[in-house]
């Protein structure tokens, strides 16, 4: 960590505010609007959002469907990011073409990580940091 960030580190203070798990069915919309209305009422009731878990699907061995699956993950990234998640969970049961799927998370992590969330896969397939 460099010098410039330390100051901010450790000038933190503790919140009396509690940290939340978010499960991504319960959100009506990733649209900016609906998530500013989120964020407020959260804040209004002292939550704060820790983490955003999604479920997604990659059952269908299909270049198009992996692609509409990942354009989910990345609202969903975006919809962390704007909340002030620091976490998203991607919840996998099955992969059907672990060749298609891999490269399509890798790509959302990276997405992720620029947008200062972490990305986490829970499932049977992982991705390199």
């Amino acid at each position: 960590m460099s010098t410039s960030q330390r100051p901010a580190v450790e000038g933190c203070r503790p919140e009396e505010a509690t940290p939340v798990r978010l499960e991504a069915e319960a959100l009506h919309s990733t649209a900016p609007d609906y998530l500013r209305e989120l964020k407020e009422e959260l804040t209004d009731e002292r939550l704060v959002p820790a983490r955003l878990v999604v479920e997604v699907c990659f059952d269908e061995d299909c270049s198009l469907s992996t692609q509409e699956e990942a354009q989910r993950v990345r609202d969903h990234i975006r919809a962390a990011a704007f909340l002030g998640a620091g976490t998203l969970t991607v919840s996998l049961d099955d992969v059907a073409n672990e060749h298609k799927v891999r490269p399509a998370l890798a790509a959302c992590a990276e997405r992720a990580r620029r947008d200062g969330v972490v990305l986490e896969v829970d499932g049977p397939l992982s991705i390199e940091p």
